[in-house]
């Protein structure tokens, strides 16, 4: 479920919850708050940007390493021309083709 920020529309009125703002997880179909469940003074949602693992593979701990792939019995494999593939870990065949 996604998280969603919310922040005080007006500084003058406000409690101790939504005076720095708070954050809630809500499914995308609920409603969006308007009034602070606490003291009803005026809320918006702010929109933020989301974080997104990438799994890059810099390190050898991340999650996209050949070694945590192959750990957790994935395969992965690498393009080396035009429709193939090599293997670059985890299990599988060696090479492969689109023509195969």
């Amino acid at each position: 479920m996604p998280l969603y920020t919310y922040e005080n529309k007006h500084q003058d009125s406000h409690c101790t919850y939504c005076l720095g703002g708070f954050v809630v997880m809500q499914k995308l179909a609920d409603p969006v708050f308007t009034h602070c469940t606490y003291c009803g003074c005026e809320i918006s949602k702010v929109i933020t940007a989301s974080h997104v693992h990438t799994g890059t593979t810099g390190s050898p701990n991340s999650t996209l390493s050949e070694k945590n792939i192959a750990k957790n019995d994935f395969t992965q494999y690498r393009k080396v021309g035009k429709g193939q593939y090599e293997k670059t870990a985890g299990k599988g065949p060696d090479t492969f083709s689109a023509e195969d």
